[in-house]
Protein backbone atom coordinates (compact mmCIF):
# COMPACT_ATOMS: atom_id res chain seq x y z
CA UNK A 1 0.00 0.00 0.00
CA UNK A 2 1.35 3.41 -0.64
CA UNK A 3 1.69 6.27 1.55
CA UNK A 4 -1.98 8.06 1.69
CA UNK A 5 -2.78 12.03 2.76
CA UNK A 6 -6.20 13.02 3.03
CA UNK A 7 -6.80 16.31 1.87
CA UNK A 8 -9.97 18.96 2.21
CA UNK A 9 -10.10 22.65 2.67
CA UNK A 10 -12.40 24.70 4.54
CA UNK A 11 -13.96 27.92 5.42
CA UNK A 12 -17.01 27.35 7.89
CA UNK A 13 -18.61 24.69 7.84
CA UNK A 14 -17.62 23.31 10.90
CA UNK A 15 -19.96 20.52 11.54
CA UNK A 16 -19.65 19.27 7.61
CA UNK A 17 -15.65 19.62 8.45
CA UNK A 18 -16.62 16.82 11.48
CA UNK A 19 -18.03 14.68 9.44
CA UNK A 20 -15.64 14.81 7.03
CA UNK A 21 -13.07 13.70 9.52
CA UNK A 22 -15.42 11.22 11.23
CA UNK A 23 -15.48 9.97 7.69
CA UNK A 24 -12.10 8.79 7.46
CA UNK A 25 -11.75 7.75 10.84
CA UNK A 26 -14.42 4.74 9.80
CA UNK A 27 -11.98 3.44 6.79
CA UNK A 28 -10.89 0.41 6.58
CA UNK A 29 -7.77 1.59 5.73
CA UNK A 30 -6.81 4.87 7.16
CA UNK A 31 -5.01 7.45 6.09
CA UNK A 32 -1.80 8.62 7.07
CA UNK A 33 -2.59 12.11 7.19
CA UNK A 34 -5.29 14.85 6.78
CA UNK A 35 -4.19 17.90 5.99
CA UNK A 36 -6.66 20.78 6.33
CA UNK A 37 -6.18 23.72 4.41
CA UNK A 38 -8.18 26.59 6.37
CA UNK A 39 -9.36 29.91 4.70
CA UNK A 40 -10.73 31.62 7.81
CA UNK A 41 -9.39 33.78 10.04
CA UNK A 42 -8.68 31.25 13.06
CA UNK A 43 -8.26 27.23 12.80
CA UNK A 44 -10.80 24.93 13.71
CA UNK A 45 -11.32 24.14 17.49
CA UNK A 46 -12.53 20.75 18.75
CA UNK A 47 -12.50 19.05 16.06
CA UNK A 48 -13.19 14.92 16.54
CA UNK A 49 -10.44 12.47 17.46
CA UNK A 50 -8.73 10.26 15.03
CA UNK A 51 -6.40 7.24 14.89
CA UNK A 52 -3.81 9.20 12.31
CA UNK A 53 -2.86 13.41 12.40
CA UNK A 54 -4.87 15.68 11.25
CA UNK A 55 -3.12 19.36 10.37
CA UNK A 56 -4.62 22.30 10.01
CA UNK A 57 -2.62 24.74 7.58
CA UNK A 58 -3.88 28.59 6.91
CA UNK A 59 -4.44 29.95 3.70
CA UNK A 60 -6.20 33.39 4.51
CA UNK A 61 -8.65 34.87 1.60
CA UNK A 62 -7.01 36.98 -0.96
CA UNK A 63 -8.92 40.66 -1.35
CA UNK A 64 -12.20 38.89 0.69
CA UNK A 65 -12.02 35.98 -1.70
CA UNK A 66 -11.51 32.39 -1.02
CA UNK A 67 -8.51 31.46 -2.55
CA UNK A 68 -9.61 27.76 -3.59
CA UNK A 69 -6.77 27.10 -5.66
CA UNK A 70 -3.90 28.27 -3.56
CA UNK A 71 -5.63 26.12 -0.72
CA UNK A 72 -5.71 23.20 -3.11
CA UNK A 73 -2.20 23.64 -3.89
CA UNK A 74 -0.67 24.31 -0.09
CA UNK A 75 -2.47 21.16 1.17
CA UNK A 76 -0.94 19.07 -1.60
CA UNK A 77 2.99 20.79 -0.40
CA UNK A 78 1.93 20.02 3.17
CA UNK A 79 1.30 16.48 2.15
CA UNK A 80 3.81 13.76 3.22
CA UNK A 81 1.61 10.94 1.20
CA UNK A 82 2.59 9.31 -2.48
CA UNK A 83 -1.05 9.08 -2.91
CA UNK A 84 -3.05 12.65 -2.51
CA UNK A 85 -6.83 12.08 -2.05
CA UNK A 86 -8.99 15.35 -2.45
CA UNK A 87 -12.41 15.60 -0.58
CA UNK A 88 -14.61 18.51 -0.27
CA UNK A 89 -15.59 19.67 3.40
CA UNK A 90 -18.98 19.22 2.30
CA UNK A 91 -18.70 15.40 1.35
CA UNK A 92 -18.48 12.39 3.58
CA UNK A 93 -15.87 9.43 2.31
CA UNK A 94 -17.46 6.22 1.66
CA UNK A 95 -15.54 3.56 4.23
CA UNK A 96 -13.46 2.03 1.17
CA UNK A 97 -12.39 5.57 -0.08
CA UNK A 98 -8.80 5.46 0.85
CA UNK A 99 -8.42 1.45 0.47
CA UNK A 100 -9.39 1.87 -3.13
CA UNK A 101 -7.82 5.21 -4.57
CA UNK A 102 -4.55 3.46 -3.20
CA UNK A 103 -4.97 0.77 -5.56
CA UNK A 104 -5.43 2.57 -8.70
CA UNK A 105 -3.33 6.03 -8.11
CA UNK A 106 -0.41 5.00 -9.82
CA UNK A 107 2.59 6.89 -11.15
CA UNK A 108 1.29 7.89 -14.36
CA UNK A 109 -2.25 6.59 -14.29
CA UNK A 110 -3.13 10.16 -14.11
CA UNK A 111 -5.98 11.61 -11.84
CA UNK A 112 -9.15 9.55 -10.66
CA UNK A 113 -12.20 10.28 -9.97
CA UNK A 114 -15.16 8.53 -7.38
CA UNK A 115 -18.52 8.78 -7.07
CA UNK A 116 -20.97 10.90 -5.35
CA UNK A 117 -24.04 10.53 -4.39
CA UNK A 118 -26.31 14.12 -3.21
CA UNK A 119 -27.93 13.18 0.56
CA UNK A 120 -30.99 15.38 1.26
CA UNK A 121 -31.21 17.35 4.38
CA UNK A 122 -30.72 15.91 8.24
CA UNK A 123 -29.76 12.55 6.43
CA UNK A 124 -26.41 12.69 8.77
CA UNK A 125 -27.58 14.29 11.89
CA UNK A 126 -28.04 10.78 13.02
CA UNK A 127 -23.91 10.18 12.62
CA UNK A 128 -22.04 8.29 10.43
CA UNK A 129 -24.48 5.74 8.72
CA UNK A 130 -23.72 4.74 5.41
CA UNK A 131 -26.20 2.16 5.01
CA UNK A 132 -28.44 4.97 5.30
CA UNK A 133 -26.60 6.83 2.89
CA UNK A 134 -27.05 4.63 0.32
CA UNK A 135 -30.47 4.00 0.36
CA UNK A 136 -30.91 7.92 0.56
CA UNK A 137 -28.12 9.16 -1.95
CA UNK A 138 -29.01 9.98 -5.43
CA UNK A 139 -26.70 10.81 -8.38
CA UNK A 140 -26.73 14.31 -10.08
CA UNK A 141 -28.53 14.41 -13.34
CA UNK A 142 -26.17 16.16 -15.29
CA UNK A 143 -22.83 14.00 -13.97
CA UNK A 144 -21.41 11.02 -15.74
CA UNK A 145 -22.54 7.71 -14.07
CA UNK A 146 -19.52 5.79 -12.72
CA UNK A 147 -18.14 2.92 -15.30
CA UNK A 148 -19.84 -0.47 -14.36
CA UNK A 149 -16.32 -1.39 -12.73
CA UNK A 150 -12.80 -0.56 -12.81
CA UNK A 151 -12.05 2.86 -14.52
CA UNK A 152 -13.04 4.27 -17.65
CA UNK A 153 -11.42 7.39 -19.58
CA UNK A 154 -12.59 10.72 -19.51
CA UNK A 155 -12.71 11.99 -23.03
CA UNK A 156 -13.55 16.11 -21.86
CA UNK A 157 -11.57 17.92 -19.69
CA UNK A 158 -13.98 19.84 -18.66
CA UNK A 159 -16.05 17.10 -16.52
CA UNK A 160 -13.08 17.21 -14.10
CA UNK A 161 -14.56 18.09 -10.95
CA UNK A 162 -12.40 18.57 -7.67
CA UNK A 163 -15.44 17.62 -5.08
CA UNK A 164 -13.12 13.71 -5.15
CA UNK A 165 -10.32 12.41 -6.85
CA UNK A 166 -7.20 11.33 -6.61
CA UNK A 167 -3.86 11.71 -8.01
CA UNK A 168 -0.45 10.15 -7.74
CA UNK A 169 2.32 12.39 -6.62
CA UNK A 170 4.47 12.14 -9.28
CA UNK A 171 1.21 12.74 -11.91
CA UNK A 172 0.68 15.96 -9.40
CA UNK A 173 4.01 17.37 -9.53
CA UNK A 174 4.16 16.90 -13.48
CA UNK A 175 0.58 18.95 -13.65
CA UNK A 176 1.87 21.49 -11.23
CA UNK A 177 -0.77 22.18 -9.68
CA UNK A 178 -4.08 24.73 -9.74
CA UNK A 179 -3.43 27.98 -10.90
CA UNK A 180 -3.59 29.95 -8.55
CA UNK A 181 -4.96 32.98 -10.47
CA UNK A 182 -8.25 31.89 -10.28
CA UNK A 183 -9.93 33.61 -7.03
CA UNK A 184 -13.40 32.97 -5.44
CA UNK A 185 -16.03 30.79 -6.90
CA UNK A 186 -15.78 29.03 -10.58
CA UNK A 187 -13.06 28.23 -13.56
CA UNK A 188 -10.27 27.04 -11.29
CA UNK A 189 -11.60 23.12 -11.95
CA UNK A 190 -11.78 23.36 -15.56
CA UNK A 191 -8.00 25.27 -15.62
CA UNK A 192 -6.54 22.53 -14.07
CA UNK A 193 -8.40 19.81 -16.41
CA UNK A 194 -7.10 21.77 -18.98
CA UNK A 195 -3.82 21.87 -17.61
CA UNK A 196 -3.97 17.95 -17.30
CA UNK A 197 -5.13 17.56 -20.93
CA UNK A 198 -2.78 19.58 -22.53
CA UNK A 199 0.18 17.68 -20.84
CA UNK A 200 -1.44 14.53 -21.56
CA UNK A 201 -1.99 12.95 -18.38
CA UNK A 202 -5.42 10.85 -17.78
CA UNK A 203 -8.59 11.86 -16.42
CA UNK A 204 -10.37 8.20 -15.29
CA UNK A 205 -14.15 7.99 -13.80
CA UNK A 206 -13.72 4.79 -10.97
CA UNK A 207 -16.11 2.94 -9.98
CA UNK A 208 -15.91 3.28 -5.94
CA UNK A 209 -14.18 5.67 -3.74
CA UNK A 210 -17.10 7.14 -3.11
CA UNK A 211 -18.36 10.26 -0.84
CA UNK A 212 -21.81 11.70 0.33
CA UNK A 213 -22.42 14.93 -0.67
CA UNK A 214 -23.57 16.85 2.68
CA UNK A 215 -26.86 19.09 1.94
CA UNK A 216 -26.69 22.90 2.17
CA UNK A 217 -28.36 25.46 0.79
CA UNK A 218 -26.85 26.31 -3.09
CA UNK A 219 -27.93 28.39 -6.07
CA UNK A 220 -27.21 26.93 -8.71
CA UNK A 221 -26.51 28.90 -11.54
CA UNK A 222 -24.75 30.34 -9.25
CA UNK A 223 -26.29 34.15 -8.66
CA UNK A 224 -24.68 34.70 -5.62
CA UNK A 225 -21.04 34.41 -7.20
CA UNK A 226 -21.50 36.52 -10.70
CA UNK A 227 -18.40 38.82 -10.22
CA UNK A 228 -16.19 36.08 -9.11
CA UNK A 229 -17.76 34.05 -11.79
CA UNK A 230 -16.97 36.67 -14.19
CA UNK A 231 -13.53 37.55 -13.49
CA UNK A 232 -12.62 33.73 -13.30
CA UNK A 233 -14.11 32.97 -16.70
CA UNK A 234 -12.40 36.38 -18.35
CA UNK A 235 -9.09 34.79 -16.78
CA UNK A 236 -9.42 31.82 -18.19
CA UNK A 237 -10.09 33.08 -21.68
CA UNK A 238 -6.43 35.11 -21.04
CA UNK A 239 -4.93 31.66 -20.82
CA UNK A 240 -6.24 29.45 -23.17
CA UNK A 241 -8.74 32.40 -25.81
CA UNK A 242 -11.94 31.44 -24.92
CA UNK A 243 -13.79 31.69 -21.66
CA UNK A 244 -15.57 28.78 -19.67
CA UNK A 245 -18.47 28.22 -17.38
CA UNK A 246 -20.84 29.28 -20.25
CA UNK A 247 -23.51 27.77 -19.28
CA UNK A 248 -23.65 29.81 -16.07
CA UNK A 249 -23.19 33.02 -18.43
CA UNK A 250 -25.72 32.25 -20.70
CA UNK A 251 -27.61 31.82 -17.59
CA UNK A 252 -26.34 35.02 -16.23
CA UNK A 253 -27.40 36.64 -19.51
CA UNK A 254 -31.13 35.54 -20.24
CA UNK A 255 -31.62 36.66 -16.19
CA UNK A 256 -31.03 39.87 -17.14
CA UNK A 257 -27.80 40.23 -14.86
CA UNK A 258 -24.92 40.51 -17.46
CA UNK A 259 -24.56 41.62 -20.77
CA UNK A 260 -21.43 40.30 -23.78
CA UNK A 261 -19.94 43.45 -25.01
CA UNK A 262 -16.64 43.61 -26.97
CA UNK A 263 -15.21 44.92 -24.39
CA UNK A 264 -15.66 41.89 -21.76
CA UNK A 265 -18.69 40.78 -20.22
CA UNK A 266 -20.39 43.67 -18.02
CA UNK A 267 -22.92 43.37 -15.01
CA UNK A 268 -25.98 45.36 -15.49
CA UNK A 269 -27.61 44.80 -12.14
CA UNK A 270 -27.64 42.33 -8.91
CA UNK A 271 -29.90 39.44 -8.15
CA UNK A 272 -33.06 40.13 -6.65
CA UNK A 273 -35.37 37.90 -5.11
CA UNK A 274 -36.99 36.16 -7.75
CA UNK A 275 -33.94 35.42 -9.14
CA UNK A 276 -32.67 33.61 -5.94
CA UNK A 277 -36.47 32.09 -6.00
CA UNK A 278 -35.43 30.51 -9.16
CA UNK A 279 -32.13 29.19 -8.66
CA UNK A 280 -33.08 28.66 -4.96
CA UNK A 281 -31.30 24.65 -3.67
CA UNK A 282 -34.70 24.22 -1.49
CA UNK A 283 -34.78 21.44 1.38
CA UNK A 284 -36.60 18.78 -0.54
CA UNK A 285 -33.73 18.98 -3.60
CA UNK A 286 -30.94 17.06 -2.99
CA UNK A 287 -28.74 19.64 -5.41
CA UNK A 288 -29.52 22.31 -7.25
CA UNK A 289 -29.41 22.07 -10.81
CA UNK A 290 -28.47 24.26 -13.54
CA UNK A 291 -30.35 23.10 -16.42
CA UNK A 292 -33.94 23.05 -14.10
CA UNK A 293 -33.23 27.03 -14.14
CA UNK A 294 -32.22 26.61 -17.98
CA UNK A 295 -35.13 24.79 -18.99
CA UNK A 296 -37.46 27.29 -17.08
CA UNK A 297 -36.49 30.38 -18.43
CA UNK A 298 -35.85 28.55 -22.01
CA UNK A 299 -39.01 27.18 -21.84
CA UNK A 300 -37.51 24.10 -22.69
CA UNK A 301 -40.33 20.51 -21.57
CA UNK A 302 -38.48 17.65 -20.51
CA UNK A 303 -39.36 15.47 -23.96
CA UNK A 304 -37.39 18.62 -25.77
CA UNK A 305 -34.13 17.66 -24.08
CA UNK A 306 -33.03 14.60 -25.84
CA UNK A 307 -34.35 16.75 -29.51
CA UNK A 308 -30.97 17.00 -31.48
CA UNK A 309 -32.29 20.15 -33.08
CA UNK A 310 -33.48 21.66 -29.55
CA UNK A 311 -29.83 20.66 -27.99
CA UNK A 312 -28.23 22.22 -30.55
CA UNK A 313 -29.87 25.61 -30.58
CA UNK A 314 -28.76 25.83 -26.50
CA UNK A 315 -25.29 24.89 -27.54
CA UNK A 316 -25.28 27.40 -29.85
CA UNK A 317 -26.56 30.22 -27.35
CA UNK A 318 -24.22 29.23 -24.76
CA UNK A 319 -20.86 28.87 -27.09
CA UNK A 320 -21.52 32.64 -28.05
CA UNK A 321 -20.60 33.57 -24.33
CA UNK A 322 -17.46 31.78 -25.03
CA UNK A 323 -16.16 34.99 -26.28
CA UNK A 324 -16.30 38.71 -26.37
CA UNK A 325 -19.08 39.95 -29.13
CA UNK A 326 -18.10 41.53 -32.32
CA UNK A 327 -18.16 45.78 -32.19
Amino acid sequence: MPTVSALTIAAGRAEHLANVIRGFDAQSTLPDELIVAVMQPEPYADLPRTDFPVRQIMVPPVDGQLPLAAARNAAAAAASGEVLVFVDVDCIPGPELVAEYASVARPGQGLVMGEVLYLPDQAENGGINYALFDHLGVRHSDRQAPPPQGLRLCEDYRCFWSLNFAIHRQDWDRAGGFDEGYLGYGGEDTDFGRILDDRGIGIWWMKGARVYHQYHPHCMPPIHQVPSVIRNAEYFASKWGHRTMEHWLHAFRLLGLIENTPEGLRVLREPDQRDFALCRQEPHMPYANTRRVLDRIQGIADAERADPARVAQVELAQADMLTARAG
